[in-house]
Formats: structure tokens, C-alpha cells, sequence
């Protein structure tokens, strides 16, 4: 006799005895089942667990790389003074806080002086509109800036930045 079975009989062993001997032995094989079932889904959430710790301490790594790239970029272009050590607030170190605000800290704090200076209108400039015009100052500019700024605001960025320029 062949081993090949005829397609009657395969059809009947896939729907006739197939479910029936399933049926039979589901009382026994069901428990067994399910906990080949249950380490399953503990295996996955396992490997789930230890996806997302990898992902956190790479993401973590990334996003100190680009900060400590984001902090040397700003420091190159005067944007943010190098290496500002972590204390606390002092009155040396207040002013560049409050000229992060928009221009109205400007005015009050204006002088006499801020009409003779080579940037017009410098009083009610803030300090990242400041930085860029700096490189077109000849030497003389650059000392009344710092001077007038040094007498005024005292904006760190801007006195490091022209800092910098005297120089270079």
C-alpha cells in the first residue's frame, strides 16, 4: 500500500478526525497550553522592557551629545559664554538672565550714550540681535560698545563676544 492518501481520506482525517481527536485531548493538552502561552507573553515582556531601557540610555546619550554640541556651538559664536561655572545667582551673573527677555528692559536701562554708538537703536536691541552686528565694528566701535554696555546692561554675551573681536 501507498503512503499517499487519497483526498477523501485526507479530507476526512482534516475534518472528521482531526477535531474529533482534538476535541478529546483538549481536557489535557489545554493547561499545558496555556502555560506555553503565559512564558510567552512573559518572554516578550521581558525583551519589551529591556527595548525601552536601551532605548532611554541611547536616547539619553544622543541628547547629551547634541546638548554638549548645541552648548560648544553657542559658546564658539558668543551666543553663551564657555564654561559658566554652575552657582548660585550673583548680581555679576543676573544681568544676562534678565536680557533674555524681549526688549523691555531695554529702555529703562538706557543711556546717553546708546544714540553715539555704531548700532542704532542698541537700547532696544536684545542681546541675539547684538551679537551679529559686532563683526562689522572697527576696534574703536567695539570699545564703546563694550564700554557703554560694561556701564549699563553688563550683558555677558555681549561683552564676551566683542572680548573675543578686540582679540582676534
Amino acid at each position: 500500500m501507498t503512503d499517499q492518501k487519497k483526498p477523501v481520506e485526507q479530507a476526512l482525517d482534516l475534518f472528521v478526525f482531526a477535531p474529533l481527536g482534538f476535541a478529546l485531548e483538549a481536557r489535557n493538552m489545554l493547561p499545558k497550553l496555556a502555560e506555553r502561552g503565559r512564558q510567552q507573553v512573559t518572554m516578550a515582556k521581558m525583551m519589551g522592557q529591556f527595548a525601552v531601557q536601551q532605548g532611554q540610555h541611547e536616547a539619553g546619550k544622543a541628547l547629551t551629545k547634541a546638548q554638549d554640541q548645541a552648548e560648544s556651538l553657542l559658546g564658539e559664536l558668543g551666543l553663551r559664554p564657555p564654561a559658566e561655572p554652575a552657582a548660585a545667582p550673583t548680581a555679576a551673573t543676573t544681568p544676562p538672565a534678565t536680557s533674555a527677555t524681549p526688549t523691555s528692559a531695554g529702555p529703562a536701562q538706557s543711556g546717553a550714550g546708546a544714540s553715539a554708538l555704531a548700532i542704532s537703536e542698541y537700547d532696544s536691541l536684545a542681546a541675539s540681535q547684538v551679537i551679529p552686528r559686532l563683526a562689522a565694528l572697527s576696534g574703536a566701535e567695539l570699545e564703546a560698545v563694550r564700554s557703554y554696555e560694561a556701564a549699563h546692561r553688563g550683558r555677558k554675551t555681549i561683552l564676551n563676544k566683542v572680548a573675543q573681536l578686540q582679540s582676534a
